[in-house]
Parts: structure tokens; sequence; C-alpha cells
């Protein structure tokens, strides 16, 4: 028996597409900066294990909320991720949303996690939208 691929990954709409990219990117996103900023407010994991063991170290993250509002968001991208593989081509979902997300990590780590963004991250994130936009035309 052989598996034979289908092709069932039409090129749908690019409304459609487009839609179907950015529920990766923004679930994605999302789901990276709460998990960030859970770890952050946690505190370092050797710290709280060298002071309470293993169990204290995995006892102080599976009780943060935040995490496990991450881990949401991170499981809906994965299923976003699923749902456009089913529509799209694949040689279109996976750079364009993982290049997406490269930009939108970085704006979301400068307005949300406070980080220092330098202007090299910020002219390769203009860099990656300019590649993305190649990408789709």
């Amino acid at each position: 028996m052989t598996i034979q691929a289908t092709s069932l990954a039409m090129t749908p709409n690019p409304w459609v597409a487009a839609v179907m990219i950015a529920a990766i990117v923004l679930t994605s996103t999302t789901g990276e900066v709460l998990t960030a900023a859970a770890m952050k407010s946690i505190g370092d994991l050797d710290v709280i294990r060298a002071r309470s063991g293993l169990p204290g170290a995995i006892r102080a993250v599976v009780t943060c909320p935040l995490f496990f509002a991450g881990v949401f968001f991170l499981a809906m991208a994965f299923f976003s991720l699923l749902f456009a593989l089913n529509h799209l081509n694949l040689s279109l979902v996976a750079p364009a949303s993982a290049s997406l997300m490269l930009v939108t990590n970085t704006i979301a780590g400068k307005i949300f996690l406070k980080e220092n963004v330098d202007r090299r991250r910020w002219a390769a994130a203009g860099l990656v939208c300019v590649g993305v936009y190649l990408l789709a035309h």
C-alpha cells in the first residue's frame, strides 16, 4: 500500500489564505509572549530547584496561570496550522507563518515584555516583511 499525496491543498481566495496564516501567527505569538511572561514571573528555575528541589520547580511552573494561558494559545496555534495545511500548500504556510512570527514576536517582545530590541533586529524584521511580500506575490 502506497501513500499518495492528494492535491487537496488548493489555492483559495488570497484573503482566506491571509486569515489562516494570521490565525497561526497571532495565536502563536500570544502563546509565546504569555509563556515568556510566565517564566519571567516565576524566576530562575535553577535557583528554585536548588532551594526546593525538582518538585518545587515543577510546582512553580504548574501553579502559574500565565503558563497555562500560553500553552492554550500555543495549542490553538498548532490546530490553526493543521487547518491551514489542510487547505493551503506547505510551501506558502510554513515560510509565511514562521517569518511573520519573527516580526510579531519582535514587536510583542518590545511592547509587552519591555525587551531591548536593537536596530539590527528591527532591520531583520523589516527584511522579513519584504520577503513575505515577495513570497505572496
